[in-house]
């Protein structure tokens, strides 16, 4: 996703530091490079190269997450719901890595350590929620990371998956706080523009295929999106609180077309990456 770009800061410094290709380009433009050098047929190959996606099946083990009145859990349609996402995206040609396979607890922070250990396209956090005791609320819904909740509902549930008020900052060696903080802040805002991009195809996406809650695109501090890496959008799949929602979620069927909607939209994103990669 990144090329490993080393480059000169302030008083000499040098660093190192992941990039997406259209950051790298833009630099080189800034200090008067020819365009033609900008991307090499290797470094297009790097760009576009990179097509895992990491699936994260919330809760899981001791965290059932939320509960349905009809007793079906969080933690169990989240792990159907990534399974049938692993299957359509491997169906086409997508390299894929779980964070858990099986009904075990794993940390929120280790579920963003897996993904940054494996160098990850794509994280995408599956989850059902709740608003009970409202029965009415129902649709799908896809998240990104903020400091602040794009709305009260968005806080709300945010503080049910067990969100966090802080971002673990990569370690940056050889440069000082300052610099440092420079850096996590270009590679911050980097990734925020395409999960931003990922979420509005996987809004899109979905919308042609299931019910939508309400302003379905939202943000809120999640803590398993938390990657300055890694672009990531956590998708509310249904609310468990409304009967409707719970019982479409227990079929295949609803699932399927869930996976599909969302196995389109990584194809869009990677289409809109390759097609911008191949523009510099």
């Amino acid at each position: 996703m990144g090329f490993s770009r080393r480059f000169l800061l302030d008083a000499g410094v040098k660093a190192t530091i992941a990039l997406p290709v259209w950051m790298r380009s833009a630099l080189a433009r800034a200090a008067g490079r020819d365009r033609a050098a900008l991307l090499t047929p290797a470094a297009y190959r790097e760009a576009t190269a990179n097509r895992l996606v990491v699936i994260d099946p919330g809760h899981g083990g001791r965290d059932p997450g939320c509960i349905g009145s009809g007793n079906l859990y969080e933690k169990d349609i989240a792990l159907a719901a990534a399974w049938d996402l692993r299957h359509a995206l491997q169906r086409g040609g997508y390299e894929v890595v779980m964070t858990r396979a099986r009904d075990v607890f794993i940390p929120l922070q280790t579920r963003v350590d897996i993904a940054e250990k494996h160098k990850a396209a794509l994280f995408v956090s599956m989850h059902a929620n709740s608003v009970a005791p409202n029965t009415v609320v129902r649709g799908a819904s896809v998240y990104t990371f903020s400091n602040h909740a794009s709305d009260g509902l968005a806080a709300s549930i945010a503080r049910s998956e067990n969100s966090v008020e802080r971002i673990s900052n990569p370690n940056f060696r050889g440069v000082s706080p300052q610099v440092a903080k420079i850096l996590f802040s270009l590679m911050a805002h980097s990734t925020k523009i395409e999960s931003l991009l990922l979420q509005q195809k996987m809004v899109g996406s979905l919308a042609r295929e299931v019910d939508m809650l309400q302003n379905p695109a939202r943000h809120a501090t999640f803590a398993v999106l938390q990657s300055s890496a890694i672009p990531s959008v956590l998708v509310e799949t249904a609310f468990l609180s409304n009967p409707q929602d719970e019982a479409a979620l227990r079929t295949n069927a609803f699932r399927e077309r869930i996976a599909g909607s969302m196995k389109t939209a990584v194809d869009a994103w990677f289409l809109a990456r390759q097609h911008a990669v191949a523009n510099l």
